[in-house]
């Protein structure tokens, strides 16, 4: 058939997770509600610490800040429809909003690619190049980095985008994953698949290979860098101030990386082991980062711990002033 917008499929309709029994849809509902509330609290809070206190304004924050946002809008939009597939049984979405989703999907993606290339970077010249860092990374070198990131990642979604929106899609209309993506989508066209698949591919190689290639040679870097310290204290101290970016990059990269090798040796994944594979992947990460940052960044803590503490004494203030 040739290509063209000859397309007879008005909407799609995602499977979710194959072979859920209808009785745990609502279990399904409130468990995916609930990582979405936790992945929007905790960011929102982060989100919120950073705009009060202006202790927070150093730049390996404003690339969390980055992060945040781009957690809070990836959640936002994937996990929604999703929600409402097992809470009332909806599980259509119209031809363009799954484009439109599927945009926002690989975009959002490529951005936290972006944004973790930058905590590496921030780590590998704060600890490998100690005396150029705050002369070389200021905040507003950050800034300008940050919105470099963001402007940067639109062009590979926006040019998949462009051309699988036009191709015939006659046959099934069913897409069997939780949120449209571009092999989702694409594997339903009434043509070849190669030249729309391979490109893709590439484009998905470049963003995941690329900034992890950066991060395991500064990694390497920090790693020499650190065993050159004399006592082990300093040691120590070095490595702690890498552990929660190192966390929160290898929650990201290895289960891809771990999907993409499987798929590229021969393991068969089921369709609903793949699934859940990727949306722990995908969902995780968001709602785990902001934890990561309470429990390992000092500043963060102390920041709020602050806010806990004039939320509370305040009150007990108020209290021992009315009993006397």
């Amino acid at each position: 058939m040739a290509e063209g917008n000859q397309s007879t499929v008005t909407e799609f309709i995602l499977t979710g997770f194959p072979g859920l029994h209808s009785k745990y849809h609502g279990i399904a509902s409130a468990v995916l509600l609930l990582v979405y509330s936790l992945t929007l609290i905790g960011n929102a809070t982060f989100l919120f610490l950073f705009a009060t206190d202006r202790s927070l304004h150093k730049p390996m924050y404003y690339i969390i800040l980055n992060l945040s946002a781009c957690d809070i809008l990836f959640s936002t939009t994937t996990l929604p429809k999703i929600i409402t597939k097992y809470w009332f049984q909806s599980g259509t979405i119209s031809f363009t909003a799954c484009f439109v989703q599927m945009y926002f999907v690989h975009y959002l993606g490529t951005v936290n690619s972006n944004i973790l290339f930058l905590m590496a970077l921030d780590r590998y010249l704060a600890i490998c190049h100690p005396l150029r860092y705050p002369l070389v990374l200021k905040n507003s070198t950050i800034g300008i980095l940050s919105i470099i990131a963001w402007v940067i990642a639109k062009a590979g979604p926006l040019s998949m985008v462009i051309r699988a929106y036009p191709l015939p899609y006659c046959a099934s209309n069913i897409i069997n994953h939780c949120y449209c993506d571009h092999i989702g989508i694409t594997t339903l066209a009434c043509t070849d698949r190669a030249p729309y698949g391979f490109p893709a591919f590439i484009f998905a190689m470049v963003v995941l290979l690329g900034p992890l290639a950066f991060i395991f040679f500064s990694y390497c870097c920090i790693i020499i860098t650190v065993l050159k310290i004399a006592n082990w204290q300093g040691r120590l101290k070095s490595l702690s101030t890498c552990s929660t970016q190192l966390i929160i990059i290898s929650l990201y990269y290895l289960p891809r990386c771990f999907v993409y090798l499987a798929s590229n040796v021969g393991i068969k994944f089921r369709a609903d082991m793949r699934i859940v594979t990727i949306m722990l992947y995908s969902l995780s990460p968001p709602m785990i980062n902001p934890l990561i940052y309470c429990l390992r960044a000092k500043d963060v803590r102390e920041s709020l711990r602050r806010r806990f503490s004039k939320s509370i004494f305040p009150r007990k203030a108020q209290v021992s002033a009315i009993s006397n």
